[in-house]
């Protein structure tokens, strides 16, 4: 089994959990903690990940940022911020491309092209 790599040579996966993304009043019916749990089961050590207050953009909740590890940011890669996670399979689908290396380093998986979006001037930068 191969040693964990340092934090700061892996991709950060930060979640937004603030007063929309998470929450059952704004996504009814979605289990926002078993998401949250399955994720950090699948990232395991091949990434950082980070839950946060409220990122800023609302409107497409639920919102992860997928930062590039060190190696790929001196390689110009910058985070990749996905909005309205709410289906099924875009879990395992962060994970997978997060294995594969993430931001600058693997290609952003097909089932979740329709969910990058750049963040407004007001969002909290990572």
């Amino acid at each position: 089994m191969d040693a964990p790599l340092p934090t700061g040579d892996r991709p950060t996966v930060t979640v937004c959990r603030g007063c929309c993304c998470g929450t059952t009043k704004k996504r009814p019916g979605v289990d926002h903690a078993a998401r949250l749990d399955a994720l950090r089961t699948m990232l395991g050590d091949r990434a950082t990940l980070r839950v946060t207050d409220c990122l800023g953009p609302c409107e497409r909740s639920d919102v992860v940022v997928v930062s590039p590890s060190r190696e790929a940011r001196r390689s110009g890669a910058r985070p990749v911020w996905l909005g309205r996670l709410n289906g099924r399979h875009e879990t395992s689908a962060i994970a997978d491309w997060v294995g594969a290396g993430g931001p600058g380093v693997a290609d952003l998986p097909e089932s979740l092209r329709r969910s990058p979006f750049r963040p407004t001037p007001d969002a909290v930068v990572l």
